[in-house]
């Protein structure tokens, strides 16, 4: 892992999720030889066991990935009205650094939210979703319910995503991981009390996906909770001014 970094044969977000996983085996490994040492395993007995992963893999590589869908969902509570909300949403100005929390998942190299635009209000209006390093969703909305209800689908522009980017297995869009629909849902306890939920569903394709599916969801539930701190702190602000403006 050392040298793939010091390398860079893998990114360090694929380093990071790949770590807890190989460190175990690892360890079993390790175990799996003091025992075969202490059981007097025979040399041929050693050699059928160390040639078993190499035949692994070659059978691995015939069986299709399966697909998994997942659905990350996030929420916010937000001191400000349900059209403030609605306008904060439904398009982004450009998010300056200073704006974002710190987030784990961009000290790993994703990157981080820019700004999103919108053609045309209503069903059939095309939001552009737009991150660092030449990150684009095209987000076609589905469904819109003024002040209560967005919902798009989502598909990410690979062909104009550099390389450089992302790491060809966290891809988004790839083969094993894609995000596929996303959905901004308000409830209005009170006139200036919004609650605001996020959800995104995704694909997950390995053969270990139980596994992958631990980190996409954080990775989705982290970028989620950034982009609906920005949402939250712009409202209020918003709000706060129209009250200050209206004494």
């Amino acid at each position: 892992m050392l040298l793939a970094a010091l390398f860079a044969w893998e990114g360090s977000i694929c380093l990071l999720f790949a770590a807890p996983i190989m460190l175990i085996m690892a360890s079993l490994g390790g175990i799996s030889a003091g025992l075969s040492q202490r059981l007097r395993f025979r040399p041929a007995q050693l050699s059928a066991v160390a040639l078993l992963p190499l035949l692994l893999v070659v059978l691995e590589s015939k069986v299709p990935d399966p697909q998994n869908l997942r659905t990350v969902e996030t929420a916010i509570p937000i001191h400000a009205s349900a059209a403030s909300v609605w306008q904060n949403i439904i398009r982004v100005p450009a998010i300056i650094p200073a704006e974002l929390p710190a987030s784990w998942v961009r000290s790993v190299g994703f990157p981080r939210p820019v700004e999103a635009t919108l053609s045309h209000e209503g069903v059939g209006g095309v939001r552009q979703a737009s991150f660092t390093g030449g990150l684009v969703f095209t987000e076609t909305i589905d469904h819109w319910d003024s002040l209560h209800d967005l919902s798009f689908s989502i598909h990410a522009n690979t062909s104009q995503i550099p390389p450089t980017t992302l790491d060809e297995h966290v891809q988004v869009g790839g083969r094993y991981f894609d995000v596929l629909e996303g959905e901004y849902r308000l409830e209005s306890p009170s006139d200036r009390e919004t609650l605001l939920h996020l959800s995104s569903r995704e694909r997950v394709s390995t053969h270990f996906n139980l596994y992958a599916g631990l980190w996409t969801d954080a990775v989705m539930r982290s970028i989620q909770n950034s982009i609906l701190l920005v949402v939250k702190h712009r409202a209020e602000t918003q709000s706060n001014h129209i009250a200050v403006m209206s004494r």
